[in-house]
């Protein structure tokens, strides 16, 4: 009896000490598992280290990203026992800031085999490790926990450990498997690695989304968007864009590939691990090295689209403006009329190319940013309301643009002279951009995805479509004589272009109480008061003045008065939190919900058809699709018949997850609307830019 009682005394404390105990640190529970229960000489055997995160923090993987450190194991194994390099189950991208770090979030198991000698003493061994890491939501904190486990000796089979059976299993199938089958090819140029991807003859699988994380650090934009597309059936090409900072190019493409779909059918592994060299073009000739007849077409969808964008609502009010100057100019002499022209075609496309530039910029430095990102400054939006605003001054007669500063040694032509028509191009062009045209949004995805040349070609091409009908009156000026003639009526007319101008500036002024509230309103009708009194100021006594004194120190109380108001209230405004869109809104009578990927899966799952609408308060093209084409019964009615829900993806302020939503349909601009059909093997359908009731009710009889 004393034997046996030894003995379950024996188990007993042996069962308490086998399994280890979890460190509790800060933000993450440690702990190191064996998935047997017992192991033999010479068997090797496999033991993880598990990491359980706080909700939101996060550890990193062996390529932490654009900041953050791997979590790293020293062991102290017994004489004679070796481990084996961490494997590394999938990471997640977690965007902070813009930078996008590679980890785990919740719970992961790092997986590492050890290997015993050939010989082992009798009772049983003990494991340790020194476990550190780096654990981050926003702040950053190092950890680290000492661990131990004992497991006990035996000359059998070693058996596997059931506490942890399904978690092991579920760690293995995050692992990446190798691309046994596959053919891969890597081709670079100056921007991107494209990766040429062909999948075996066993498998029939198909992809919608494939994404690379690279095993080497410094080489990539790891924010950068990765576009995937298809050849043909069986073969694809994926975008990988280049660090402009990099030290070197790539010489071997090395990392994992993920694909939510699986690689060997629904369910199997999602990750798989390859390795290719880089070289100048693929061999594969299935596979274009480029797409001259796609570039041409965006060439043509930009320069329509730019002609087109005139007639957005964005654009009207300036461009009603320039109008006015060509019926001013009928009669005059040709030359004249072409400089006018020229000067305005100028301004559009020089603002095209600083916007262009600075999108490729900013996009190269890992912003996620989409045609129209201005406007999701409320900075921006207050110093094109002070320009608009003293534009609109101008047009009733506060002051006047062009006239002559002779302390400044120059001489602008009073009224509309060329410097006029030029700021008349960069107002146009700065207020076409909440606007996309159609034809224009699928030209502008492209772009945003090419080299620099083929990407600032396309947006000159919609630079020269948009000041098209005004060059075309500058070269041909006779057909001038179909406009009204000039006489007093263009002065009332011209005060009343002012009243556009203050309509845009409302429009304004709204989208900013949207991104700040209402106190930001309060600061920019305060700078708006004091842009008036400086206005007032210059046009009381420098626009009349005679003397290039007087009208120097007019203007120098003028900007006295109006840049430290600007700068003043632009301080204000940017310490005031930007709202959190709710994108759940009813305005359109549907009851919407807030745009994310999980939503749109869940609702799809669910058995439900789902129409996204990406959208901006600072889209006027949006705004009207809402109106005349959402806010009717017979359209709310036919979505409530065919069970569509309604999802809002509101990108007034900025929001990464929207533009990569728009990224993955190759757009970066609103407005986009997309209609997905319950049964996921259905392709989504993308409706036109401008939308009309029969437009959305014919797509949703379609869904069935």
């Amino acid at each position: 009896m004393k034997f046996y009682t030894k003995q379950i005394l024996s188990l007993i404390l042996f069962s308490m000490i086998s399994f280890a105990q979890p460190v509790e640190t800060e933000h993450v529970e440690a702990e190191l598992i064996s998935e047997v229960s017992s192991i033999r000489a010479g068997t090797p055997f496999w033991v993880a280290l598990r990491l359980d995160h706080e909700e939101e923090w996060h550890t990193y993987w062996r390529n932490d990203g654009d900041a953050g450190l791997a979590t790293k194991i020293e062991w102290n194994l017994p004489e004679g026992f070796e481990a084996g390099e961490i494997h590394w189950p999938y990471p997640k991208k977690i965007i902070i800031s813009g930078l996008a770090n590679y980890g785990y979030e919740n719970e992961v198991l790092l997986l590492a085999e050890i290997t015993p000698p050939e010989k082992l003493p009798e009772n049983e061994i003990k494991i340790e490790a020194t476990a550190k890491w780096l654990v981050c939501r926003v702040d950053c904190i190092p950890g680290s926990a000492d661990l131990e486990m004992t497991l006990p000796v035996k000359n059998n089979i070693p058996k596997v450990n059931n506490e942890w059976t399904t978690k092991f299993a579920n760690a293995r199938e995050k692992l990446p498997i190798t691309s046994t089958g596959w053919n891969f090819e890597a081709s670079l140029n100056d921007t991107i690695v494209t990766l040429h991807i062909q999948r075996p003859e066993w498998s029939n699988q198909k992809f919608n989304e494939v994404v690379f994380f690279p095993y080497e650090t410094g080489i990539f934009i790891n924010a950068g968007i990765q576009n995937f597309s298809t050849i043909k059936s069986g073969l694809y090409t994926l975008e990988i864009p280049l660090d402009r900072l990099r030290i070197k190019d790539p010489e071997i493409l090395k990392g994992i590939l993920i694909s939510e779909k699986g690689w060997c059918g629904e369910g199997s592994e999602k990750s798989m691990e390859f390795n290719v060299p880089v070289g100048m073009k693929s061999s594969m000739t299935q596979i274009p090295a480029s797409n001259n007849d796609g570039l041409i077409l965006a060439l043509v969808f930009a320069f329509v689209g730019g002609i087109i964008l005139n007639l957005m609502p964005c654009v009207l009010p300036v461009l009603s403006i320039k109008i006015l100057g060509f019926v001013q100019q009928a009669g005059k002499d040709k030359t004249k009329i072409i400089k006018h022209g020229g000067a305005f075609t100028a301004g559009v496309l020089f603002s095209f190319w600083i916007l262009a530039g600075l999108l490729l910029v900013l996009r190269a430095g890992g912003e996620q940013l989409g045609w129209g990102f201005q406007l999701q400054s409320p900075t921006f939006i207050v110093i094109l309301s002070i320009f608009l605003f003293l534009f609109a001054l101008s047009l009733f007669g506060v002051f006047e643009i062009g006239t002559s500063l002779s302390s400044l040694g120059s001489k602008v032509e009073k009224g509309n002279g060329n410097g006029s028509a030029f700021l008349s191009g960069v107002a146009a062009t700065v207020l076409a951009t909440p606007c996309t045209a159609p034809f224009m949004g699928s030209a502008l995805g492209f772009a945003i995805t090419q080299p620099p040349f083929v990407t600032m070609s396309i947006f000159t091409s919609l630079a020269i479509g948009m000041a098209f009908p005004y060059l075309l009156l500058s070269i041909f000026p006779q057909w001038l004589k179909f406009l009204p003639k000039p006489g007093n009526w263009m002065e009332s007319l011209k005060q009343f272009m002012g009243f556009l101008l203050i309509a845009t500036i409302i429009w304004l002024a709204w989208v900013l109480s949207i991104q700040a509230g209402a106190d930001a309103l309060i600061i920019l009708f305060s700078i708006l008061l004091f842009s008036a009194i400086a206005a007032w100021i210059y046009g009381r006594w420098g626009n009349v003045a005679k003397s290039g004194r007087t009208r120097l120190i007019a203007l120098v109380i003028s900007l006295a008065i109006l840049l430290p108001s600007a700068i003043w209230g632009l301080n204000l405004i940017n310490q005031i939190p930007q709202y959190t869109s709710s994108n759940s809104s009813s305005s359109a009578g549907l009851n919407w919900q807030k745009f994310s990927p999980e939503i749109v899966n869940k609702l799809r799952n669910e058995g439900k058809h789902v129409f996204v609408d990406f959208t901006a308060a600072w889209c006027l093209t949006c705004k009207v699709n809402e109106k005349v084409a959402l806010d009717t019964e017979e359209v709310i009615n036919k979505f409530d018949e065919l069970n569509v829900a309604a999802v809002k993806a509101d990108w007034t302020n900025r929001d990464d997850a929207i533009t990569e939503a728009l990224a993955e349909y190759g757009r970066n601009s609103v407005p986009l609307y997309v209609l997905y059909n319950a049964d996921s093997s259905v392709e989504p359908k993308f409706l036109p830019e401008i939308l009309t009731p029969g437009i959305v009710i014919e797509a949703l009889e379609n869904l069935n």
